[in-house]
Formats: structure tokens, C-alpha cells, sequence
């Protein structure tokens, strides 16, 4: 399209400001195809499907087969069943062992056994492999384990597989096919030849890499010691109060058991850490082979940002280049970029990514570097002509960087330009003014910028699809945020793409590693659990960010431990970015379901035993709910064929279907079935009012637009489709796309799909996937941090609580754990500010929390401290994560907490309960320094007051209680320690907060000092004068009385 496309569904208006393109049909492709070969399975002489094992159905091609068999170990590659031979087939040795059967056409009963029909039809039912078994297929050795399920994978070959068996079934015709065991010398080169392939075209995808025992196993010894000494520590303190100092003990003891739960539901959902390798090769070798249509499904990008003057273009920029030219096949990639803030700038910046990618792509790919954002490609201090061996690379290197910085400059050109806002508005270069010169009333708006067959690279190849999407606003709609602009893009790329999957990435996260899609297809293309995975998330990276990483950004922590941890239960959570869906479990879809074996009953108990004891509970078990969640997502893949089949077949040359050819699949089916697929209401009440995105959902497999669709007329759709009105009364946030009610929807949207049974996948190349930019002040750390403690608190008060929310579903229980610490997380800043203050009022007051220590208190005080030094330790060695990272993420946790965390709570039920919505103010000021200058800018924000209060406090209490022993000589040096050691500890964690705060010249604001100080003093002032700990003094009231002695 060499034109912007603006208009209103609602006011039926399309302006085509300048042209119009036509958009590229993809067809989904599917086949029966051998799963050790990849070609067709064929069928035998009497035209019924060949079926290599009678046992398990696994689909095996005859020539695959009789290769197995005569030069394997004549096994099944899934349920290791020694194969029969077939009628026609060449005997072997082992042949006599069966009986010496001839060919007889009674030798095989293949209808007898439905394990047949059904390992052809649906292979997601298979055997588990024998455990004792000694003869293992040459097809597959590997067995990955998921959930308790064997999960066997058969990977298709390559070239030279196909070469290899070409090789042996000629020297079977010529008689030259001899046993392993009696080959001359001659042929064993050829044979280790054979070994080779067979074992490279054997192997998985991916793998699952169990934690080492020696590492994990003391780990989980730990922490159940660890449970059990919290146990006997706590049974102490609540058996032992402190009578002297009775409210401080018991707010203490109250503290102390929230910390333990805390840590509970913290640390058993990482009790079956794991991690995940891919192989790309062998990606390549399957789907990828040199003579055929390239296999690897469409992927579409998502790329979000709403204000460019706050997220500067050339970030954004930067961010669609390195997708554009990801190492992936062109045709199957398509970016669309969300410009929720319907800025001119953002659409003449895309303009000039769009003509710098010509010359920036093929550079990419000829001389295949990383990163592939220039920004941060230039700007790497690394040896760039490292592995370089074309003598043309330094010359186009330094023609592409001069290119580079004069594309910067004309982005610079077009932001300073875009600082001033013409009264008139702004106006396109055509003349025409520019629709979203309202920004908060505007028509919705396209731009397909690459992808058409004029729009080439400088070498004349295609280029991927770049598409400008601004969704409608209107005053008097709710729109939802980033939650309602990622649905919009959802719907477009429906209509206009289609891909299976889609990646999502902000706006300043761009690609790192340009296989990082690769990657993700490893996982979402493999024929096991392809389907039953809702997404691929990715570790989140960042660049920029100074070596001690003062704040804890990069929060290594939860990227390394927590999302292992979760990766081996049912998945890791949705963190916002870096994640490679599918599209069909957005769509509020229930997950494939594997059928389970049927289990073993006996003879020996009459009929009516089972219906009465087994026939209830099979009926009490199908709830209410399990049934109207099975009317919708329990469409089978067989009737969604035959309905789509009947949907299509009349090829309409217009785009907009009618929603009633939909109802005429439902014919030939009878009541039962009927009842199990949707009606036309139910379509359009769940997805919306447009037939062509309702087609899009029941498409399949490899995506693509439905046959016979009119492209030319697609983009009318595609303006309806982000029109303001057209979420009204239907699902959307609600069931299906990123859920609405939290400005952490990340969050919600991924429960909600691991509640439907979906599983997640955390995959970490070695090369980070994955690159973005962080806040490294502390004023924006702390508002960071604040918005996702909000976002926590609002579904904290929500109905899609994790603590009651789902029971009916497939969530299991420590990933219930884990997303109920994601949540209630925040609630934990009022004790622990509650505890921060205890140490500065002990010291104060001479108090303690705790009473004289006897032996046995003093051992379960040591046992508790030990436990949780070796649980860090432990958890340290498995994970690879530093000392460093581990202690910053620690102090961090103190920092947020009597911070941000305690303000998000308060904001959270001002917001829930009473409709306030409250927001803090930063101003900031400039920064000297040139690298990290942001880490020393300081920005007032009332996040600062609680905990300089605190350190105010504590040091204070330091002085006050060294100052009391010294007066009160040796003998309160004793008791002094346990309460030097608890503020030190307050102190030692703060630090890194006070450091920001004094920054790198001691610039502190005065304000900030002022408050400190002021409360802090009040509070001692006013503590000491109560003193409620003091005895009262009783005794005979002295008074002079005025005679002089």
C-alpha cells in the first residue's frame, strides 16, 4: 500500500488518503506425512494406508520400515513393539521367532485393532515406552518427560536422509541387501555413514535438561529442614512473649508469620526447577529441505508504544529493523506497529525505517551480524571483524554506518520538529491534514509501509510486511490501555495475515539474536506439545545498565530462579514482552485434550458393579461449568475440518462472508454433535460483528487466509475490526485476547490461559533473545516497581484472584502458589515497614522483642539463620546466578517494599473501593555524567520519605543505644548486640537506597532532608516523653516541706 488508510466502522466512512495495495494470501497446508522421513505414508496394494506397527498405529512409511528392519533394530520407534513383517516384504533375521508366517492376506487383523485407525487419524494417544525393554528403535531414543507424560519425538529427516534410503532400497532390487552382521570391510564406512544420519534425523527438537541430582536434591533437603526449624522458631516466639515490651513482641510475632507464609509461597513453586535446549539444525533439516516449499509456519510481530516524545522513535525504529531483518523466511514475517497515540511523528519515522530497511536488511543477512538494531550494533565495543572473511564487509560497514547516522539525523529533524505543534494542526506532506491531530478522537488508521511486490530490498528481494495500525478513539469509550491496543492488533493481523503465532515486544525491546524465532518454533512446531503450548516466554535483558546494578534492573533473580523454577510445573507467567504466542489459545480455547488409556478391567466382577460404583462419580464429575466451557472450545479438529470445508467451498469473490454459511457446517452431524459447535450468535456475541475475523479463528495448522478470500478488499475490515465500538458486548478482555481490569494484564492474561489447561515455555539461548532498556534512577525504578504492585493489587481485588478464582480448571496447585505470591506480594510492605521500625524503637527504649535466650531458643535461632544462608547458597549453585545479583535482589526486595509496594496498597484501595485514583508527580533534574548519567538523576517523588525515614530512625537508635551502654557501663553491652544486629541489618539493606539519594556529589534536595528528619524526630521526641514502657513509680509522694534541718 503506498497510501494511509483512515476511517470509522461506526460512521461508515473509508478515506484512502494516497493508494491502496493488495495483501498477500497464505494458504494452510496439511499432509500425512512419515514422522521419520517426512514423505507421504503411501498405501499398500490393495489401497488401504500402509501401518508399519500393528500395536501403536505410529505412522512409518514403507521404505523407513523395511530400512528399520533390515538394518536397524527392527523396532517401533514409539513403543518399541518388534515390527512384523508385512505381505511382499523381504524376510529377516527374527522372522522365525513369530512363526514363520507366509503371506496370507489373515495375517495381519488390522480392522480388529482400532489403536490402528486411530495412530493414523490422531497421534496424540501414544504408548509409553518399556522401561526394561533392550531393543531401542533407531528412529528415536530420546524420551522427554512433561507433567508424567512419555513424550517421544521422531523428527523428520533431511536430503541426505532421502539419499540414504534411495541408496538401500537400489541395492535391495539389486540383491545386495546383506545383515549388519556379516558386511565386509568394505561397508563398514558406509554403514558408520548411515549411523550417523539416522542418529542426527532421530532426535528431538528440543530437550528437557533436568537440574543435576547432586545439586537439586540437597536443595529440597533444605528447605524441608528449613520448613521445620521456621516450624519449632516460630512455636518458640508465640510460646515466649516478651512482657516487658508486650505490643512490640506481638506486632513482631505477627510480622514473622506473614514473612514464613511469604516465604512459602515463594519458594516451593521452584521445587522442580529445569532447563531447555533447542536444536536449530535440525529445525532446518525438517521443515526447511533445499528443493521444497519452505515449512516453518508465519509468524506476525507486535509492536506497541503510545506517546514517541517519551519513548523516543529511534528506539522504536531500531526495534522494527532488527524484526525486519530476523533471520526467518521473509514472506512468513509481518510487523505491526501500535501507535496508540495516533502521532505523525511515529508515522513519518516508520516511513523512514521503512526505506532505510532496503539497504539495512540485506546487510544483515550477507554478513550476518548481531545485533541487527543498528543503534546497538555500531555501539558494541567488541572486535566486529571477528569470524569476518568477506574483503567487502569494512567497506560496507562503514558506507552502512554513514547511512545509519544520516537516517539519525532525519529522525532528529522529525523530532524537533514534532515539539512544536502547528495551531492548525499537522499536515501530511501530500496536503492532507493528519487524522489523529485529535488524539483522543480520531478515526482508526493503516499504513502498509514493506510487503507489497513494488516495495524490494537494493539486491530486488522482498522485503517483510511493515504495517501502521492506530485504532479508533472516541470520546465516551473506555479503551483500555496497552490491553486494548494489543487486542486491536490481534483482530488486524487476523484479517490481514493470519499467522499461527505472534511475538510480542515493547517498543525499546528489540531482537538480540535474529534466530530468536527459531527458538520459539522449536517448542510451538514440535508435533507433541506444539498444541498444547499457549506461548514461549523469553528472559527479559537489558542494556545500559551499570555494572553493580545498584537497583536490581536486571533482576536476575526472577528471570533465572523463579521462571525455572516455573518452567517445570506447568509454565512460567507472562511477563509483557519477549513472548511468542498462539494465536488460538488467545482465542479462548481449551487446549487439545490427550486421551487417556483406557484402564484394565476385569471379569470377575458382574456389569452392574461398575455402573453403580464407577457410573455416579463419572456423572457427579461433569460439572455445570464443564459443560458450557465444552460447547465452545469442544470443537474437535474433525468437525472444525468438515464445517471450515463447507465454509470455503463456495470461494465468494467478496471478502465479507455471511455468518450463515457458517450454520450450513453444521448439517450432517446429528443433535449430540450439533450441540458441541457454536451457533451464529454465540460467533458474533464472543468475537465481534465482522464474518472475516470469525473465519480467521477456525483456520488451523499453519494459519493463512481462507481460499477464495478478496485481498483487495481486506483493509475495510481491517478499519472495522479497530473501530472504538467494536469490543461491545462481546468477550473481549474478558475471555479472549489480554484481559482487561490491571495494568499488570500481562499478569492476568497468562493466568487465564494456564487456568484453561495450557501450558507455557520458558526458553534461554545462549545468546539472549531479547534486548531493552531500563529505568536506573531510583525516582523511575521505584514508579516501576509501584505500577506493577498496583496492577498486582487491583487483581487482588478483582474476580480472577488467584485464591479463588479457576478451581473448576487445569491450574495446578504450585503454579497456583506462584501466582498467588504474584499478587499478594505487595501486602507484605506493612509489616515489613512494621519490622524495619521495631529495631530503632528498641534501642530507644531499652526493650527488646525477645526474652533472655535459654540453650534451646539459642539453637533453633542458629538453626534458622543457617538454613536460610545454605538455602541461598544452594539455590545459587543450581541456578548460576551470583552472589552479587542474589544480594542485590535482596536489598532491592527491602527497598521496594517500604516503598513503592506500601504506596501501591494504599493507591490500590483508594482505586478499588472508593474510585480514587491517585498519581504522584516527578520532576527531575539535568545529569552530568555521560554513561550512566541517569543513574545519579535525581527526581522527588513521595516514594523517598518512607524509607529515609527509616534509615534516619535506625541510625538514630544506633547512637541512642551505644550512647546508653557507655553510661551504663559493661553489663548492657550484652543485650545491645541483638539490637545492633537488627538495625544494622535495616541499614545494611537500605543502603544502596541512601547511596542514590546522597548520589555522586551528595546532591541531596532539601525537602527530602527536611521531612526525613522532621518526622523522625517527632517520632523519638514523642516516644520518649510516653514511654508507655516505663514502670509507673508507686511509693510515698515526696514534697518539701519547708523546715530547714
Amino acid at each position: 500500500m503506498d497510501g494511509l488508510i483512515a476511517g470509522s466502522h461506526n460512521r461508515n466512512e473509508l478515506h484512502v488518503l494516497q493508494g491502496h495495495e493488495e495483501v498477500q494470501t497464505r494458504q494452510p497446508v496439511s499432509s500425512k506425512v512419515c514422522r521419520v522421513c517426512g514423505d507421504e505414508i503411501g498405501v499398500k496394494e490393495n489401497g488401504e494406508p500402509f501401518v508399519a506397527c500393528h500395536e501403536c498405529g505410529f505412522p512409518v512409511c514403507r521404505p523407513c520400515y523395511e530400512y528399520e528392519r533390515s538394518e536397524g533394530t527392527q523396532c517401533c520407534p514409539q513403543c518399541n513393539t518388534r515390527y512384523k513383517r508385512h505381505k511382499g516384504c523381504p524376510r529377516v533375521e527374527g522372522d522365525e521367532e513369530d512363526g514363520d508366517m507366509d503371506d496370507f492376506e489373515e495375517e495381519f487383523q488390522v480392522k480388529d485393532n482400532p489403536n490402528i485407525v486411530n495412530g493414523l487419524e490422531n497421534n496424540s494417544q501414544h504408548r509409553q515406552w518399556q522401561a526394561n525393554g533392550t531393543n531401542m528403535s533407531s528412529f528415536a531414543r530420546s524420551v522427554t518427560d512433561m507433567d508424567g507424560e512419555k513424550e517421544v519425538y521422531a523428527t523428520t529427516g533431511n536430503a541426505e536422509w532421502k539419499e540414504r534410503v534411495e541408496k538401500w532400497k537400489a541395492r535391495q532390487e539389486k540383491g545386495m541387501l546383506q545383515s549388519s552382521k556379516d558386511d565386509g570391510g568394505g561397508d563398514d564406512r558406509e554403514d558408520d555413514d548411515d549411523a550417523i544420519l539416522m542418529a542426527e534425523a532421530r532426535q528431538p527438537l528440543w530437550r528437557k535438561v533436568p537440574i543435576p541430582s547432586s545439586k537439586i536434591n540437597p536443595y529440597r533437603i533444605v528447605i524441608v529442614l528449613r520448613l521445620v526449624v521456621l516450624a519449632f522458631f516460630l512455636r518458640f516466639r508465640v510460646m515466649t512473649p516478651a512482657n516487658d515490651a508486650y505490643p512490640l513482641w506481638l506486632i513482631s510475632v505477627i510480622c514473622e508469620i506473614w514473612f514464613a507464609l511469604s516465604w512459602i509461597l515463594d519458594q516451593f513453586p521452584k521445587w522442580f526447577p529445569v532447563n531447555r535446549e533447542t536444536y536449530l539444525d535440525r529445525l532446518t533439516a525438517r521443515f526447511e529441505r533445499e528443493g521444497e516449499p519452505n515449512k516453518l509456519c508465519p509468524v506476525d510481530v507486535f509492536v506497541s508504544t503510545v506517546d514517541p516524545l517519551k519513548e523516543p522513535p529511534i528506539i522504536t525504529a531500531n526495534t522494527v529493523l532488527s524484526i525486519l531483518s530476523v533471520d526467518y523466511p521473509t514472506s512468513k514475517v509481518s510487523c505491526y506497529v501500535s501507535d496508540d497515540g495516533a502521532s505523525m511523528l511515529l508515522f513519518d519515522t516508520l516511513s523512514e525505517t521503512a526505506e532505510f530497511a532496503r539497504l539495512w536488511v540485506p546487510f544483515c543477512k550477507k554478513h550476518v551480524i548481531e545485533p541487527r538494531a543498528p543503534e546497538f550494533y555500531f555501539s558494541q565495543k567488541i572486535d566486529y571483524l571477528k569470524d569476518k572473511v568477506n574483503p567487502s564487509f569494512v567497506k560496507e560497514r562503514r558506507a552502512m554506518k554513514r547511512e545509519y547516522e544520516e537516517f539519525k539525523v532525519r529522525i532528529n529533524a522529525l523530532v524537533a520538529k514534532a515539539q512544536k505543534k502547528p495551531e492548525e494542526g499537522w499536515v501530511m506532506q501530500d496536503g492532507t491534514p493528519w487524522p489523529g491531530n485529535n488524539t483522543r478522537d480520531h478515526p482508526g488508521m493503516i499504513q502498509v509501509y514493506l510487503g507489497s511486490a513494488g516495495a524490494l530490498d537494493v539486491e530486488g528481494k522482498e522485503l517483510p510486511r511493515l504495517v501502521y495500525v492506530s485504532r479508533e478513539k472516541r470520546p465516551g469509550y473506555t479503551h483500555h490501555k496497552k490491553a486494548g491496543a494489543m487486542n486491536a492488533l490481534v483482530r488486524v493481523s487476523a484479517v490481514l495475515t493470519n499467522a499461527p503465532f505472534f511475538l510480542n515486544l515493547d517498543c525499546d525491546h528489540y531482537i538480540n539474536n535474529s534466530k530468536a524465532i527459531r527458538e520459539a518454533m522449536c517448542f510451538l512446531m514440535d508435533p507433541q506439545i506444539g498444541k498444547k503450548l499457549c506461548y514461549v516466554q523469553f528472559p527479559q535483558r537489558f542494556d545500559g545498565i551499570d555494572r553493580h546494578d545498584r537497583y536490581a534492573n536486571r533482576n536476575i533473580v526472577f528471570f533465572d530462579i523463579n521462571m525455572k523454577g516455573l518452567d517445570g510445573i506447568q509454565g512460567p507467567v507472562y511477563v509483557g514482552t519477549g513472548c511468542v504466542f498462539n494465536r488460538q489459545a488467545l482465542y479462548g480455547y481449551d487446549p487439545p485434550s490427550s486421551q487417556k488409556r483406557l484402564k484394565m478391567t476385569c471379569d470377575c466382577w458382574p456389569s452392574w458393579c461398575f455402573s453403580c460404583c464407577c457410573g455416579r462419580r463419572n456423572k457427579k464429575s461433569k460439572s455445570k461449568q464443564d459443560v458450557a466451557v465444552g460447547a465452545f472450545s469442544g470443537l474437535t479438529n474433525k468437525k472444525k475440518k468438515m464445517m471450515m470445508k463447507n465454509y470455503y467451498s463456495k470461494k465468494a469473490p467478496s471478502p465479507v462472508f455471511d455468518l450463515e454459511d457458517i450454520e450450513e457446517g453444521l448439517e450432517g452431524y446429528d443433535e449430540l454433535e450439533k450441540s458441541s459447535l457454536m451457533s451464529q450468535k454465540n460467533f458474533e456475541k464472543r468475537f465481534g460483528q465482522s464474518p472475516v475475523f470469525i473465519a480467521s479463528t477456525l483456520v488451523e495448522d499453519d494459519g493463512g487466509l481462507p481460499e477464495g478470500t478478496n485481498t483487495g478488499s481486506l483493509i475495510k475490515e481491517a478499519i472495522h475490526v479497530i473501530s472504538c465500538g467494536y469490543e461491545e458486548k462481546t468477550e473481549w478482555g474478558k475471555e479472549i485476547g489480554w484481559i482487561y481490569g490491571s495494568v499488570t494484564e500481562d499478569i492476568l492474561t497468562g493466568f487465564k490461559m494456564h487456568c484453561r489447561g495450557w501450558k507455557s515455555v520458558y526458553c534461554m539461548p545462549h545468546r539472549p533473545a531479547f534486548k531493552g532498556s531500563a529505568p536506573i534512577n531510583l525516582s523511575d525504578r521505584l514508579h516501576q516497581v509501584l505500577r506493577w504492585a498496583l496492577g498486582s493489587v487491583e487483581i487482588f481485588m478483582s474476580r480472577h484472584c488467584p485464591l479463588w478464582y479457576g478451581y473448576g480448571g487445569k491450574l495446578k496447585w504450585l503454579e497456583r502458589l506462584a501466582y498467588t505470591n504474584t499478587i499478594v506480594y505487595p501486602f507484605t510492605s506493612i509489616p515489613l515497614l512494621a519490622y524495619c521500625t521495631i529495631p530503632a524503637v528498641c534501642l530507644l527504649t531499652g526493650k527488646f522483642i525477645i526474652p533472655t535466650l535459654t540453650n534451646l531458643a539459642s539453637i533453633w535461632f542458629m538453626a534458622l539463620f543457617l538454613s536460610i544462608i545454605a538455602t541461598g547458597i544452594l539455590e545459587l549453585r543450581w541456578s548460576g546466578v551470583s552472589i552479587q545479583d542474589w544480594w542485590r535482589n535482596e536489598q532491592f526486595w527491602v527497598i521496594g517494599g517500604v516503598s513503592a509496594h506500601l504506596f501501591a496498597v494504599f493507591q490500590g484501595l483508594l482505586k478499588v473501593l472508593g474510585g480514587v485514583d491517585t498519581s504522584f508527580t516527578v520532576t527531575s533534574k539535568s545529569a552530568d555524567d555521560a554513561e550512566f548519567g541517569d543513574l545519579y538523576l535525581f527526581k522527588w517523588t513521595t516514594l523517598l520519605i518512607p524509607p529515609t525515614t527509616l534509615i534516619i530512625l535506625n541510625m538514630v537508635g544506633v547512637v541512642a543505644g551505644v550512647s546508653d551502654a557507655i553510661n551504663n557501663g559493661y553489663g548492657s553491652w550484652g543485650p545491645l548486640f541483638g539490637k545492633l544486629f537488627f538495625a544494622m541489618w535495616v541499614i545494611v539493606h537500605l543502603y544502596p537506597f541512601l547511596k542514590g539519594l546522597m548520589g555522586r556529589q551528595n546532591r541531596t534536595p532539601t525537602i527530602v532532608v527536611l521531612w526525613s528528619v522532621l518526622l523522625a524526630s517527632i517520632f523519638s521526641l514523642v516516644w520518649v516523653r510516653i514511654d508507655p514502657f516505663l514502670p509507673k513509680q508507686q511509693g510515698p509522694i515526696l514534697r518539701q516541706c519547708g523546715v530547714e534541718c
